[in-house]
């Protein structure tokens, strides 16, 4: 499985993210171990790791991986069950939180995951099977304006009216369940050096979309800040503007402490700072991180501390 877990920034993660090596420390985004294991390394006797994913087959590898290692504890729930853990688990204060917000490589080669498009396979695009609908469904099912709205505010894709148009046709003639189908549209519509990249962006949106990715992001950081202690540090990983505007914008907002009009002489609205920015613009990975593994080369990093 290493090809599947691949940690992406690893180096410059830690270097953000360790300030207590027999602290409590929470990943939220497990996937199949990669900075979980250089958290673990990181770690003395005393320091602890609470780590999430939705993902089962994630899970379960990672359950044989860390078997033994009485410091880490995992749960199959979503990253925003952060503030129930913590009282499951009795730690009142985190002194790091940490997500990598990357779909794993498992995820998008896996023929069975329902969320590559190399392959003919159902569309689902899920992260936890058990819950949810899946994209075949909302694609039978919803208006066209809904689709089309789906594609352009979580895919910024400019033609989302034409490809929502055509999948309204397709479906009139047959029910959408597979990947190959959602594809043939996309692939018809698109001159072939585009080909990628719009079927990239679709297929971002509608799995943001299933999974609510944007609205679990924004309530995750704001139960993130509430659980750091003074010192600790939060550091996200993004590869997409959606995701990495939201925590731009969620650590802009901790950083101030007034937010009144500027026609206001006195501030009345008691904002409280509670962040510091440590970067100032994101980390991104080095040419020589993008060349050994591709993937990397959308990603930001971006680290705060609490006050």
């Amino acid at each position: 499985m290493n090809e599947f877990h691949t940690p992406v920034l690893l180096k410059e993660t830690l270097e953000y993210f360790i300030t207590n090596r027999n602290g409590y420390y929470f990943d939220g985004t497990l996937g199949f171990g990669g900075h979980s294991a250089a958290i673990l390394e990181s770690l003395e006797n005393g320091g602890i790791l609470i780590a999430t994913d939705k993902d089962k087959k994630a899970f379960d590898f990672c359950k044989d991986r860390f078997v033994g290692d009485s410091r880490i504890r995992l749960y199959k729930t979503s990253f925003t069950d952060i503030r129930i853990i913590s009282k499951i688990e009795f730690i009142d204060i985190f002194d790091g939180i940490f997500a990598d917000l990357g779909v794993s490589s498992f995820q998008l080669d896996d023929k069975n995951s329902g969320f590559t498009y190399r392959d003919d396979v159902p569309l689902d695009l899920r992260m936890d099977k058990s819950k949810g609908i899946p994209a075949w469904k909302l694609l039978n099912e919803l208006e066209e304006e809904e689709i089309a709205n789906i594609i352009y505010n979580y895919g910024e894709e400019r033609k989302s009216r034409l490809f929502a148009r055509k999948i309204i046709e397709t479906r009139k003639k047959e029910s959408f369940k597979t990947t190959g189908q959602l594809r043939k549209i996309i692939e018809g519509s698109v001159p072939s050096r585009f080909e990628g990249k719009t079927l990239s962006r679709v297929f971002q949106a509608f799995r943001i979309y299933v999974n609510n990715e944007l609205e679990e992001l924004e309530n995750f950081i704001d139960r993130s800040v509430e659980l750091l202690k003074p010192g600790g540090r939060i550091v996200f990983l993004t590869y997409h503007s959606l995701e990495d505007r939201i925590v731009k914008d969620k650590f802009k907002y901790e950083s101030i402490d007034c937010i009144c009009p500027p026609e206001v002489p006195i501030c009345v609205c008691d904002k409280e700072k509670r962040l510091n920015v440590l970067t100032r613009k994101p980390i991104i990975p080095s040419a020589e991180e993008i060349k050994l593994n591709k993937r990397s080369r959308s990603a930001k990093l971006r680290a705060a501390e609490r006050i």
